[in-house]
């Protein structure tokens, strides 16, 4: 009776370790929602964006998965930049947000949200990605994420 009773202990504590092993497994992969092109364009709602956190994504090119961010700034323009720089793209770990700024992952640098652009480009600033609002979407071109897929 006592090895039944330690069996079922023995399994259920697995079952929940495992359990919660998942769970976290699918958090960390949940990082990036793909996206697909229409007409050579990926478009993204920006009401998605209006909580001002970044949200990454993944686009499909040949096989290749180049991900990239998009994110509202303070003063309210929208930002878009590859999730990968010219310094530290190698080591494949990207960035986050913490607060106003994007952090490297790798060599914890960050970067304010509302300097991110054509200006702000080169070591280890997030790769710049140009991208165009109009009306309710932000427009991504296609040949301007796959002139990002060598980071990837």
């Amino acid at each position: 009776m006592r090895i039944r009773r330690f069996s079922a202990i023995a399994v259920a504590a697995a079952a929940v370790m495992l359990s919660g092993a998942l769970t976290v497994g699918a958090f960390s992969l949940g990082k990036y929602e793909k996206v697909k092109a229409g007409n050579g364009t990926v478009t993204l709602p920006v009401s998605k964006l209006a909580d001002g956190k970044a949200h990454f994504y993944k686009f499909e090119d040949n096989g290749k998965e180049i991900a990239f961010f998009a994110v509202k700034a303070a003063d309210g323009s929208y930002k878009t930049a590859f999730d990968a720089c010219d310094s530290c793209y190698k080591s494949k770990k990207g960035y986050e947000q913490a607060g106003d700024k994007m952090n490297c992952k790798n060599c914890n640098q960050k970067f304010a949200i509302g300097k991110l652009g054509p200006n702000a480009t080169g070591g280890c600033n997030p790769g710049y990605l140009p991208s165009q609002l109009s009306g309710s979407t932000l427009s991504v071109k296609t040949d301007d994420l796959k002139a990002g897929a060598r980071y990837f």
